[in-house]
């Protein structure tokens, strides 16, 4: 880039033009004169490439042996008028660049009159061509030919943008220049939109990413192509003719010049490698190549890092800065040609940022410099406005002139540690941001773990693309499925991914479960080591931190299990649940898992492993669910939910002291399953609520994303029998649909009960005060005399339903651990499930401790923990018996009847 073509095309180098003549003169048959100097120099430059000479002149040398060859071989054949007809190079030929094996491109171009007194002429030098074995492209067209054919095809135009004259009249060419550069062929601004859908297509193809194990040289993301997009937005634009001009421009300064320079020199030399070594033209690293290029450029094995491995992560990086050059050079182009007549529009963010035109931009150059923590700001701000489309080029340059400024303080400050967990914290852009902070080399910065995974190659058939890019995609199919457009898809992991205590976690597990590979050793192991340095560093709590360590070491577990071992088997569920222990752990793996495996290779997930996965899942939240659950780090899990409730609490005027007493009567269970907020709500309202002997009923928008636009209905009362049978069945009475129920006994005799709801239609209820004021005046008088209990509605089972029912399964058991009686009730779902079954216990007196309400697709599962009228586990079989044949006759018969 920084030579001129005429001062690098030393043809001489490479033929000896008075003896190429003198053959020529001889009357010795002209293929085999072009043969063999096409031969004898291809040698002399693959000699010379092998002893280290300047990639240049061996691809502008190239250029400039064809050009003597084509020269002559036109002068061979007679052009009844060579003003009217001219061969002129296009493409890359036509930059004056040929790799050995890089198709010859050409026009033939003749002036506005029928070209048929050229055609035997035409097909005899065109044949003479193949002969040779030049692999030849070629077009045949007038100047409006031209025209025409650029106006409908980008590609066509830029190979004519690229042109320059061989043989001929040179001001046919100009004049052909001229007409397909006009304004009425393509635009500045036509031409640059089209060459953007042209690459977005490109990259498209090749998953977009820079990082796919079989990479192209020429289409994926940092490659060539990429550069040459550069290059002909400019020439079309600022009539540049080569990059270095767009120094004068200002828009690429002295130094970014020097890595952009360097970049397509590497390129070049893998290039130029590949064909000599393939003696063919091939872009593609496929894997043999890559390890015969290994080999050739002198890589060898090195504990941890084979030889290719080491080649490959430095094409991966020279692509990663290429890809960085791109993104930054079209922005700036965008705002010089695109945006250059739109009003300027600036909304202040805060003291460092704005948004200039949809964009983010520093308020002074010297942000980065007086305030470093900015660097992560950055990018914590592009995930909270939705309205930013990227970042500005100005400012993408700052950030690339300022990241050396992350260091261990800067690792180790609590406004950054601070920036990136509320990143990961996130509603939006979590993925986008975590993607572009690699691209733009801070996040590998900022963690030097994951710096050294990038462009870290797996060298299997399995994995299609480098560590630190599979760990983007890992975290991009997480987040992806949170949408309903994956629920179809991916119905399991929608559902428990919205429903995850804290999100965060998950995202941290996905970034560090491959963090050590290449290291040598058990990559589970050391990650989790890692993680639980992260996780110190950035002051998550006990749980948090044990959980995302263990979901480090554990990620290959259930796909090992589902994949390796007879899940039919109860012994391997009953062992797969006792590592788990408890259901939390088990749904975070469960996303964890199958995010990794869609990540790993889009071939790699089908019905069987699904249907595997959902099975190993299903049986050992069952196989919990009926008691086997035993919380992992349980203490440290109270501990921490407590801490997070108090800090809410802090500013509640409620004296620690009373809040403490009062939550040491509520029992392991409700800290274990509800969240921190909801814990500071019901703690404040309670305390508040005092000694009124009436139920303490309170209604809020829910905070789970599973049931998004649901209502949580929480009632704290004193246990009384029948409560459970007269809440549901109230609800129902209220036409109100139960999505999910949390039924928790406290140790001083009380409950804390939460239902979630919706209305008869699965809409979210009206937020209209007198309503939900009425809904709470129901409760409490149905609650006052539950054994006044409500009568049960009928309510129209959906037709849907009807058609799928499937007969309802009920077993009980009883939990020696608990002195609790367990019902499972398996049974298709439909509106007044609960309030039938509620209406059964309160027939039989049976007490309800604790429930479990959880729907899988068009069916419930749910778990009742039960006692008899002494408070004791159901050991009468006939009460047993009786109870069992109800719930399934009682359940069947109203999907039949309804």
């Amino acid at each position: 880039m920084t030579t001129t073509l005429q001062q690098l095309a030393e043809t001489d180098a490479f033929i000896d033009i008075q003896a190429f003549e003198a053959r020529l003169s001889s009357g010795e048959p002209p293929i085999k004169i072009f043969k063999s100097t096409i031969n004898k120099a291809q040698a002399e430059m693959d000699a010379r490439f092998k002893s280290g000479e300047d990639i240049r002149k061996l691809i502008y040398g190239r250029a400039g042996v064809v050009d003597v060859i084509l020269t002559a071989a036109w002068n061979l054949f007679t052009w009844p008028n060579d003003k009217q007809i001219s061969l002129i190079a296009v493409g890359g030929y036509g930059r004056g660049e040929l790799h050995p094996h890089s198709d010859v491109d050409l026009l033939i171009l003749v002036d506005d009159i029928n070209p048929a007194e050229y055609e035997e002429s035409i097909s005899q030098f065109l044949t003479l061509l193949w002969d040779i074995t030049l692999e030849i492209g070629s077009s045949v067209r007038s100047i409006e030919d031209c025209y025409d054919k650029s106006r409908d095809d980008i590609t066509i135009a830029t190979n004519l943008i690229e042109s320059r004259p061989l043989t001929g009249d040179p001001q046919l060419h100009q004049r052909m220049y001229d007409r397909v550069t006009s304004e009425g062929a393509w635009t500045d601004k036509e031409f640059f939109i089209a060459k953007l859908k042209e690459q977005k297509a490109r990259h498209q193809k090749t998953n977009n990413t820079e990082y796919n194990l079989e990479p192209n040289l020429k289409n994926s993301p940092g490659g060539l192509r990429d550069l040459q997009t550069i290059g002909w937005v400019a020439k079309r634009h600022f009539g540049t003719t080569y990059i270095r001009d767009l120094v004068d421009h200002g828009f690429v300064t002295e130094s970014e010049l020097e890595t952009l320079n360097r970049g397509e020199l590497y390129l070049w030399t893998v290039r130029y490698a590949l064909h000599m070594l393939c003696r063919r033209r091939e872009d593609r690293l496929l894997f043999d190549h890559q390890r015969t290029l290994a080999d050739f450029f002198g890589y060898k094995d090195q504990h941890g890092a084979l030889a290719v491995e080491q080649f490959m992560s430095k094409y991966y990086r020279v692509a990663m800065a290429m890809g960085e050059f791109n993104d930054m050079l079209l922005q700036y182009f965008s705002e010089a040609i695109l945006k250059i007549d739109d009003k300027q529009t600036i909304t202040s963010i805060n003291k460092r940022f704005q948004i200039h035109n949809n964009y983010l931009e520093v308020t002074y150059d010297k942000v980065f410099e007086y305030h470093p923590f900015a660097l992560l700001e950055a990018f914590v701000l592009l995930a909270q406005h939705d309205e930013i489309l990227g970042v500005r080029a100005s400012t993408i340059r700052l950030i690339r002139d300022h990241r050396h400024l992350i260091d261990d303080d800067f690792r180790n400050d609590l406004r950054n540690t601070s920036l990136f967990m509320e990143l990961m914290r996130s509603p939006n852009g979590v993925s986008t941001e975590l993607n572009r902070m690699n691209r733009y080399d801070i996040l590998g910065r900022y963690l030097p773990e994951f710096g050294k995974i990038v462009g870290q190659m797996q060298h299997d058939l399995f994995h299609i693309y480098t560590v630190d890019a599979h760990t983007m995609k890992v975290i991009q199919k997480m987040r992806q499925f949170r949408h309903n457009d994956h629920r179809e898809q991916f119905p399991i992991a929608h559902r428990v991914v919205n429903n995850l205590p804290k999100i965060e976690l998950l995202y941290i597990a996905g970034l560090y479960h491959d963090i050590a590979k290449g290291r040598g050793g058990d990559h589970s192991e050391l990650g989790s080591v890692d993680v639980m340095e992260f996780c110190e560093r950035h002051h998550l709590g006990k749980w948090d931190s044990h959980l995302t360590a263990w979901l480090v070491r554990s990620h290959l577990l259930m796909s090992m299990t589902a994949q390796r071992k007879d899940i039919t088997d109860p012994d391997v569920i009953h062992n797969f649940a006792m590592h788990v222990r408890d259901t939390v752990h088990l749904d975070y793996l469960y996303v964890l898992t199958v995010a990794d495996i869609n990540a790993t290779n889009h071939t790699l997930w089908n019905n069987w492993r699904a249907t595997l996965l959902r099975q190993l899942y299903t049986e050992t939240k069952r196989a919990l669910r009926r008691g086997l659950e035993n919380p992992i780090n349980k203490e440290d899990r109270i501990e921490q939910v407590q801490h997070d409730a108090m800090l809410i609490l802090a500013h509640s005027g409620q004296p620690q002291n009373e809040i403490k007493e009062f939550w040491s009567m509520l029992g392991e269970d409700y800290f274990l399953r509800e969240e921190a907020r909801n814990i500071a709500w019901h703690t404040q309202s309670i305390l508040e609520h005092g000694s009124n002997v009436l139920p303490l009923i309170l209604i809020q928008q829910t905070s789970y994303r599973v049931f998004e636009g649901a209502t949580e209905i929480f009632i704290y009362s004193e246990d009384i029998q029948n409560m459970f049978s007269a809440t549901v069945a109230t609800l129902d009475q209220l036409h109100l649909n139960i999505q999910d129920a949390r039924v928790i006994l406290t140790d001083d005799g009380r409950t804390l009960n939460t239902y979630t709801v919706l209305t008869d239609d699965d809409e979210a209820l009206s937020e209209n005060p007198s309503y939900l004021s009425s809904i709470q005046e129901r409760l409490i008088e149905a609650l006052d005399d539950p054994d006044d209990y409500p009568d049960i509605i009928h309510r129209r089972v959906p037709r849907q339903m009807k058609l799928f029912a499937m007969p309802t399964t009920v077993s009980l058991s009883n939990d020696p651990n608990l002195q609790l009686t367990v019902m499972e009730v398996r049974t298709p779902d439909r509106p007044g499930l609960l309030a039938r079954i509620g209406q059964i216990f309160s027939e039989l007196n049976i007490s309800v401790r604790k429930a479990k309400i959880a729907s899988v697709g068009e069916r419930v599962e749910d778990f009742f923990f039960l006692t008899d009228s002494n408070g004791l586990p159901i050991s009468d079989p006939e009460l047993c018996q009786e109870l069992q044949t109800r719930v399934c006759r009682e359940l069947d018969e109203h999907v039949r009847d309804e």
